[in-house]
């Protein structure tokens, strides 16, 4: 049995699936409708030339009789028999698809496709004007679904009119819209004018009432919202937050643990806080944080922003332990068979449990009796957790992937699935969630520091509650905000920014080679390290050029003649066995160390993974600059922040570096969308990445 897999894409409600469905469907109505309209009128009009020309009836009476197949079925009709019979031919075709995707004869085949049927007659009496492939094409967008196979049966029967594109699905946000890019614009054109619209979409959506949003938590999820979601939706409208419904990522994060019992959750706590685990325990009861402990005095900043991001809410939550990863890596990956019985179980028996009780209460259950006072963390003598520093962790960080993805491909050499991501020849990101999910990307193996000698890797393969700030999209750590962030580490100065116009149009990156361990040459299989050698190539890249038609085509051309775009560099080399630092410092050119604040001065800034996420990315959103990023590690934030809209991500291979310089510095369009993009992430970044954000979101995901 194939379960469903909720840790890569976020859904939407079967609700809002049959409200889109039946936007859909109306707008096919118009179209359709329009063309029988259309085709009426030139009915008559035809009619009445036919009358008024007596010579040419006289002339056909003239000509021998037709066969039967070339007659038309009604006499005065210019359509014949032939004709007729292969659109009946397409409405079985048609007919058949709906019954075969619906699995419903009747209610599914008629209403989805009825409309459709009824342009069969206006197709073949087109079939044979100029304007003809114009309308199809039309109606091919008009109806999509199984209409943009449906009709083109008759349009390749006639042999007329352009196959239409490819879609692209984003099920990032919206699953079950599709993208149709126009047919000769630029790639990134088509890419920012659709996230602008699916991201105009999840604004207007928000709930503006308690009732609003306990409705769409009840539509979303399948269950009541949790104790004090009053008190969590009065703060959440108190602190001005503008998505108050976009939590989908806590709701995938604890799904698995509905299948464990509350007893077993708190003893995995216990547990990992009893053992020297790299964590920070922090213990709370009767609404107050009573003990917070672990990391070490190098930790101290995580404790007290920790503390500090709950302090205005910790008042009405429950008795907990909860445990936070003092790490940059991820702790928790669990095999995929597991991970599917965790999810079935949850999805089939204990959600649905929880929501068909008949009494529901607005408050905490009493202290369970295996919780402390508060006062102590009690030690253990083992772990289950498995330290793995400085090793390939490949085999398992795919562990939880599902066994036909490419990632847990029998073969080392699986060829990648970048069409839930990439568009166009050069492979430009079109939903990053996708491109996180290293379950499509089997060569990340070879291309990403995590997966060649990450730093630190301890990790445990049965379901443990670690709150992580970051993680790959294999691992089952809870996601929180980072305290990082919260705490200001990278701070913002604007005063000494520079205004669009008087910066730089480079794309500009300091850093240093963290990311991975390098023994034995592994740096050529990390990201930071390729990142840079691709800027810096001497090999000649593509573009895509204009054609006469304003089409876009890819040709090849000289580094040479882009390089002054670019200013990407080292500052450092470490995390590196002797032989292979000296090696890279000859490699690379390192320069010295840049002051933060030196970045300002270029438009384009680059914000990459380091050991996990880059603590750098608040900061460059809030800046007058326009940001890349270039990131397989996931964080709280994925759902507020729109890709194309906010920021421009960026691919691994870089086959799109170039070209996405040239156009946002050298094309008209480009050079109106980057300070628009740069504004539109500066603004959304000022709203949405507030501490008081943070506070909410960690408000949300701790009363769940």
């Amino acid at each position: 049995m194939a379960f469903p897999w909720p840790y890569h894409f976020i859904t939407v409600s079967e609700e809002e699936k049959l409200h889109r469905r039946e936007l859909l469907d109306l707008r096919g109505s118009y179209a359709q409708w329009s063309i029988i309209v259309v085709t009426v009128v030139l009915r008559a009009y035809q009619c009445w030339v036919t009358l008024g020309v007596q010579a040419e009836s006289t002339a056909k009476q003239r000509r021998g009789p037709a066969s039967w197949w070339d007659r038309p079925i009604v006499a005065g009709w210019m359509e014949t028999r032939r004709q007729y019979a292969i659109c009946g031919l397409w409405f079985s075709w048609l007919f058949g698809l709906a019954v075969c995707y619906s699995g419903d004869v009747c209610p599914s085949a008629t209403l989805s496709h009825g409309k459709v049927v009824t342009c069969l007659y206006a197709t073949q009496a087109f079939r044979r004007k100029p304007f003809a492939t114009a309308i199809k094409v039309y109606m091919t967008f008009a109806s999509r679904g199984l209409g943009v196979t449906s009709l083109w049966v008759p349009t390749g029967i006639y042999g007329q009119g352009p196959p239409s594109p490819e879609p692209i699905r984003h099920p990032q946000l919206h699953a079950g819209q599709t993208f149709y890019p126009p047919e000769k614009a630029h790639p990134v054109s088509s890419l920012v004018q659709n996230a602008q619209e699916q991201f105009d979409h999840v604004r207007a959506r928000q709930s503006k009432t308690l009732a609003e949003a306990v409705q769409e938590y009840k539509l979303r999820y399948k269950m009541h919202p949790p104790p004090h979601f009053d008190k969590w939706f009065q703060f959440a409208q108190a602190k001005g937050v503008k998505l108050v419904d976009e939590f989908d990522s806590i709701y995938h994060s604890l799904l698995p643990f509905w299948a464990l019992k509350p007893a077993t959750i708190r003893a995995r706590a216990r547990e990992t806080l009893g053992f020297d685990n790299a964590v920070i325990g922090l213990l709370i009861r009767d609404g107050k944080v009573t003990l917070t402990e672990g990391g070490g005095d190098g930790r101290k900043w995580q404790r007290e922003a920790t503390v500090g991001m709950m302090k205005e809410f910790v008042k009405y939550l429950p008795d907990m332990d909860l445990v936070f990863n003092t790490h940059d890596e991820p702790r928790v990956v669990i095999p995929g068979d597991d991970l599917q019985r965790l999810v079935q179980t949850a999805t089939d028996y204990a959600i649905p449990a929880a929501f068909n009780r008949k009494t529901t209460t607005n408050a905490w259950s009493p202290r369970a009796a295996d919780l402390n006072k508060g006062d102590r963390i009690d030690e253990v003598r083992t772990t289950r957790f498995n330290r793995f520093a400085h090793q390939p962790t490949w085999t398992n960080s795919r562990a939880s992937c599902p066994v036909d993805s490419p990632a847990r491909s029998l073969d080392e050499d699986a060829a990648d699935n970048d069409a839930p991501y990439a568009y166009g020849e050069l492979g430009f990101i079109h939903n990053a969630s996708a491109f996180s999910d290293i379950c499509h990307t089997p060569s990340l193996r070879y291309a990403y520091g995590f997966f060649d000698r990450p730093n630190a890797f301890d990790v445990v393969h049965d379901l443990f509650p670690v709150f992580s700030q970051s993680k790959i999209s294999s691992f089952q750590d809870i996601l929180y905000p980072s305290p990082w962030y919260w705490a200001d580490k990278v701070p913002y100065d604007k005063h000494k920014d520079y205004s669009w116009a008087a910066k730089s149009d480079r794309m500009y990156w300091r850093g240093s080679t963290t990311g991975g361990f390098s023994r034995a040459g592994g740096w050529r299989r990390q990201h930071r390290q390729q990142f840079v050698d691709n800027v810096n190539s001497l090999e000649p890249t593509k573009i895509l050029a204009q054609q006469q038609d304003n089409s876009w085509v890819s040709q090849n051309v000289s580094r040479d003649t882009y390089r002054d775009t670019f200013d990407v560099k080292f500052t450092m080399v470490g995390q590196c066995d002797p032989d292979d630092c000296h090696a890279q410092e000859e490699y690379f050119e390192v320069v010295k160390a840049a002051g933060q604040q030196d970045a300002w001065a270029h438009k384009f800034l680059v914000d990459i993974d380091g050991n996990a996420f880059s603590g750098r990315f608040y900061a460059f959103l809030h800046s007058n600059s326009f940001v890349y990023k270039i990131a397989i590690f996931r964080e709280w934030h994925d759902e507020w922040l729109k890709p194309w809209v906010h920021y421009v991500p960026l691919s691994l291979k870089g086959n799109e570096y170039v070209e996405s310089m040239r156009y946002f510095t050298m094309e008209e369009e480009g050079k109106k969308a980057a300070p628009l993009i740069a504004t539109q992430g500066q603004q959304w970044a000022q709203q949405v990445l507030r501490n008081e954000d943070l506070e909410v979101w960690f408000f949300r995901l701790l009363l769940e």
